[in-house]
């Protein structure tokens, strides 16, 4: 069997990484990848134990145990499930067999962190009963750790350090990484080549943070509310780091690439200006405002191939009900912008939210259908996860189990650890059905489903993507289901 394993010679410095992650296409582990460095950075040796590739982890872990030690394991938690109410996978448990069996295989302390893990630290730490988790960024914090890791009595001091206390657990304060310094990033810690090969694209980051109120989302909770940006020198270095590999598809991973408006005018003007302009292919996410003529060239220029804008709904109201903050004067605008500028682009949906009925809904696919995006994502219910505005308007109304408009695992799940999805009881279960009559069959949308179809817009496990990938399609995921679409 093939060991998937990346890393340094034996030290008595040396830290395992863990990516659990074993969705298909392959999602590159770029947090692994950026935490490596800075392990490495302070002489640290690093191995990474990456599941995405490996069908059997009691195999891979048991081999790498046989062979090697180590001083403490991180496991990255990038998601917790899978955000669809149509299949509500939750991944929480696989993880925890994956953290079962290591435990049974080591004695070192293993310290949960990631995205996913950051959403509800301590009910992940309870439920998975381990006792250490970073809850936010975890270079900086993670490497504070290891210099104390023996020393509970100095834990307090540690930024983002979630320990397990006789009372319960603590949660320590975090603290955001510097990114303004200039980070010299290798990419090396990670297979980079195998996840082009079969993930599509690399991924980068220009920035972390989300300064937005949108009653749903979990990225300022998780990644702060601050905006902090990286130097747009040091992006197009990594750039040309994965490019040297052989990685030419990127995705930016920034929350909205266009917030703030300076930062990606500045990171398209230095890609042009580095001369890589039609030598690498870009897709982001990204605000319908500010979104301008001058972006849109600058953006068109310097390899960008398509832009997935989150707008949620067609209509003023709803939109005013999940506190955006554009209107859709500003969906139309920027559609426009983009056709004008021959910019492939989608506008993602969220339908289903508070206050959503069958005028909303009609008045967002109509509004869709006038202003003809590329591809329209559909999401239908909303995920609630605990912290948020919606978590809160929600445990205000009184019991879950008495509350119409929720979905999922309801019973004994009021802190949200398991999906619950919100669908206004205005809409209710047919919320679905009538959606499809709306679309009517326009191929430009993408729903979420169960089946194997070129328009099935849950990348949980997707055969036609997986097979699109094998076949030589780069890009992003949405992208590419619209060209295999179009090439039937």
């Amino acid at each position: 069997m093939e060991i998937v394993i990346r890393g340094d010679k034996m030290s008595t410095k040396k830290i395992l990484l863990i990516n659990p992650n074993q969705l298909k296409p392959v999602v590159c582990p770029i947090a692994l990848d950026y935490l490596a460095s800075s392990l490495k950075g302070k002489g640290y040796a690093v191995d990474v134990l990456d599941l995405a590739f490996s069908p059997n982890f009691k195999t891979l872990v048991r081999d790498y145990f046989e062979k090697n030690s180590c001083q403490a394991i991180g496991v990255s938690i990038r998601n917790v499930d899978d955000c669809f109410w149509i299949s509500s996978d939750f991944f929480l448990p696989r993880i925890k067999e994956i953290t079962d069996y290591i435990r049974s295989r080591t004695e070192a302390p293993i310290i949960l962190g990631g995205t996913g893990f950051s959403v509800m630290p301590e009910r992940i730490l309870k439920f998975f009963e381990l006792d250490l988790g970073i809850y936010g960024e975890g270079e900086d914090s993670f490497l504070s750790f290891l210099e104390v890791i023996r020393d509970e009595r100095r834990y307090p001091s540690i930024p983002g350090l979630v320990y397990r206390t006789e009372g319960g657990f603590r949660r320590n304060p975090a603290k955001n990484v510097d990114l303004s310094r200039t980070i010299w990033l290798t990419r090396d810690a990670i297979d980079n080549e195998r996840y082009f090969q079969e993930g599509g694209m690399g991924a980068i980051e220009t920035k972390r943070g989300c300064s937005k109120t949108c009653i749903y989302c979990l990225d300022p909770l998780c990644k702060g509310r601050k905006v902090r940006l990286r130097q747009p020198r040091n992006v197009v270095d990594e750039i040309e780091i994965m490019l040297g590999k052989g990685i030419n598809y990127f995705h930016l991973c920034d929350s909205e690439f266009n917030l703030p408006y300076h930062h990606a005018k500045a990171i398209c003007e230095k890609i042009i200006k580095r001369g890589l302009a039609g030598r690498i292919f870009w897709y982001t996410y990204a605000s319908p405002s500010p979104f301008t003529h001058e972006l849109a060239s600058l953006m068109k220029t310097s390899g960008c191939e398509g832009i997935d804008f989150g707008v949620d709904s067609g209509s003023d109201e709803m939109l005013k009900r999940l506190d955006r903050d554009f209107t859709s004067h500003d969906l139309v605008r920027t559609a426009k912008i983009c056709q004008q500028h021959d910019i492939t682009f989608m506008y993602d949906l969220l339908l289903g939210g508070p206050g959503e009925t069958n005028r909303s809904l009609k008045e967002t696919v109509d509004l869709m259908k006038k202003i003809k995006p590329s591809r329209v994502g559909v999401a239908i219910g909303i995920r609630i996860y605990p912290g948020t505005r919606l978590s809160e308007m929600v445990l205000r109304e009184g019991s879950l189990e008495n509350n119409k408009n929720l979905y999922g695992k309801i019973k004994g799940n009021e802190d949200f650890f398991e999906p619950i999805f919100y669908v206004s009881s205005s809409v209710g279960e047919k919320i679905l059905a009538y959606v499809n009559t709306l679309i009517g069959g326009d191929e430009r949308f993408f729903l979420p489903t169960t089946e194997e179809v070129t328009d099935n817009y849950n990348y949980n496990n997707n055969s036609i993507l997986v097979n699109a990938i094998k076949k030589g399609y780069r890009g992003a995921f949405w992208d590419i289901l619209r060209r295999v679409h179009e090439s039937e």
